[in-house]
């Protein structure tokens, strides 16, 4: 099951982080069609939010098709996202890396900055989110 974290600080809407944390774990095979997102009250407990949040998140989410609610049941995974494994060689490379950089004395600003001038140079046009 998805854990959110909720960084209060980031300019980032609440509804808007949960829908990206729900599209990573998606992307990443955390989450796969069946499985039970955490109800709304689950969500509220852990992270102090409004109940109306979580659920304007889940609304988006099904909008976009990727969960479906089930009445009296919960809301549910229909379809996954990307092919990226969690346990992928990739992201193996990619937290070495990211070791490297952080012994090197790179804040996370610094990393998100060369990352997104890596990504915007080898996938031109293709707008990504922020997780």
């Amino acid at each position: 099951m998805v854990e959110y974290r909720i960084d209060r600080h980031s300019g980032v809407a609440t509804y808007v982080q949960i829908v990206q944390q729900t599209k990573q774990a998606l992307r990443l095979g955390l989450l796969r069609p069946g499985d039970k997102l955490p109800t709304a009250r689950e969500v509220v407990e852990a992270t102090a939010i409004n109940p109306n949040t979580v659920l304007k998140a889940y609304r988006e989410l099904e909008r976009e098709g990727l969960v479906e609610a089930r009445r009296g049941l919960g809301t549910f995974v229909r379809r996954s996202l990307g092919t990226t494994p969690a346990d992928s060689p990739l992201r193996a490379e990619l937290e070495e890396w990211a070791q490297r950089a952080r012994r090197a004395g790179l804040e996370r600003d610094d990393v998100a900055a060369l990352l997104t001038a890596v990504l915007d140079q080898h996938f031109p046009g293709e707008q990504g989110e922020r997780p």
